[in-house]
């Protein structure tokens, strides 16, 4: 069961690499003949709803039960997988993609779920999210893989519809029967509308904004809508909400809410290093799909095995200093890509930055995720798990909006495209410095040495 439940976040992550690596090539045949700026839905859309409706995905899971949400949002990737295979333009393919990208958010917070309610705080329990972790990288390597070997992408999205369609089927069967840890909870559903809607808008208007202008009057208008759908969510979940869908408590964990910060700055940054060094390879280099899923190898590697790394440090190290790790990582890659000649060898800085930012995305959610679910009582483990997974998969698609406005905004004065793209890198870099500064002075998680649950 362990095993086909991480399947299922595999599969997940080959779709989510897919957006990435194939993005551009794809958008081409969809009428997108621009930069990565103009592109950013293809690698966008799909983190976007993944990362939102993570959010109401564990609540979800506690009340109605974490196998049957796991299940029901496998069900929906195997739909719209399927439906992606079949769209003929660019909007429709977004469009599809983010639906996609809802059953994503539903397998992720409950499969860490699953596996953090059956396995009580220990070195087991670390190695199991180890393992979890694991699968998106490999998934993310794999995905490339495929977008390398399919000459017709809608046979990569076919594909995926099968092999999630066996482990849904499979699961489906096999899962025993599950008593919900808060059966007669309540679901927030003003919160959850409030939360969600806010945190959709605002990055919309960020992943737009690069293609229909920042002066456009339908964009200021959703970015004015977000900011007040935020703070109305705010107000609602402290003052109103009998059961609040994100318990704002959960933030008076020692230090949480700069460990937060960190995570979202760290991704903001990660993202932005994978778009852009596909672009770089892609547009500039005239590299192949293939070409970056054999250049990526070091990526699954060195992502895979700072996995494991990070669990075994968990109980020997300081966790804002796992952090650090995976975020000083990030600040390197980015600053390699951005500091690169238009055409050079791949060993020289792109090798390097793919190998060292490898280590970034695992360092800092292994750390996270399982402070998180050590810090919470196990009633709350899926709105933990929640919490990590949206800060962790919003800010991907956020960051590729926040880059891609400064892509944007250089291209104006320039025909140089590379300008744009160290722009949109030199921000990824400053902004993952900003995390090792927060990581180092503000985050003092201790370490955690507890083997079972202590309530």
């Amino acid at each position: 069961i362990t095993t086909l439940i991480i399947a299922c976040n595999l599969i997940q992550f080959i779709s989510n690499a897919v957006g990435i690596v194939a993005g551009l090539t794809i958008g081409k045949q969809l009428g997108i003949d621009g930069g990565p700026s103009q592109a950013n839905w293809m690698a966008a859309s799909y983190s976007l709803t993944q990362g939102t409706f993570v959010l109401v995905a564990g609540r979800l899971g506690a009340i109605y039960g974490h196998n049957s949400i796991l299940l029901i949002g496998s069900a929906i990737f195997t739909v719209f997988s399927l439906a992606n295979g079949f769209c003929e333009d660019y909007v429709s393919f977004a469009s599809v993609r983010a639906l996609t990208g809802i059953g994503g958010a539903l397998i992720m917070p409950s499969a860490v779920a699953m596996l953090s309610i059956t396995t009580p705080p220990g070195k087991l329990r670390n190695f199991c999210i180890g393992l979890f972790a694991a699968s998106a990288p490999l998934g993310g390597w794999l995905g490339a893989l495929l977008a390398g070997i399919f000459s017709d992408w809608r046979w990569i999205f076919w594909l995926m519809t099968i092999m999630m369609a066996v482990v849904t089927g499979v699961l489906f069967f096999i899962l025993p029967k599950e008593q919900p840890v808060d059966p007669k909870g309540r679901i927030d559903y003003v919160g959850a509308f409030l939360g969600v809607a806010s945190l959709i808008m605002f990055n919309f208007v960020w992943n737009q904004a690069p293609t229909a202008g920042w002066d456009t009057s339908y964009i200021i208008i959703i970015l004015v809508a977000s900011v007040a759908s935020f703070t109305l969510f705010i107000m609602w979940e402290r003052k109103f909400a009998s059961e609040p869908i994100m318990p704002l408590s959960i933030f008076k964990t020692p230090t949480f809410s700069a460990l937060a910060t960190v995570v979202m700055l760290s991704y903001m940054a990660f993202a932005i290093s994978l778009w852009y060094m596909v672009a770089w390879q892609q547009l500039l280099r005239l590299w192949t799909p293939m070409q970056i899923a054999i250049g990526w190898i070091p990526f699954a590697i060195g992502s895979v095995g700072s996995t494991f790394l990070a669990a075994w440090l968990i109980p020997r190290l300081a966790a804002q200093w796992i952090v650090v790790l995976g975020a000083s990582c990030i600040a390197v890659s980015n600053l390699l890509l951005a500091t690169m000649p238009e055409h050079q060898t791949y060993w020289a800085q792109t090798f390097p930055a793919i190998l060292i930012g490898s280590l970034c995305p695992d360092f800092v959610f292994t750390a996270a995720q399982i402070i998180a679910c050590n810090s919470v009582s196990r009633r709350e483990q899926g709105v933990a798990a929640s919490l990590i997974g949206t800060l962790n998969l919003y800010s991907c698609s956020l960051g590729l909006g926040f880059a891609g406005t400064i892509e944007s905004q250089i291209d104006l004065s320039t025909t140089d495209s590379t300008k744009g793209y160290r722009a949109a890198l030199y921000f990824g870099a400053a902004i993952a410095a900003v995390a090792v500064a927060v990581s180092s002075v503000f985050v003092r998680v201790p370490e955690d040495k507890r083997e079972g649950w202590n309530e």
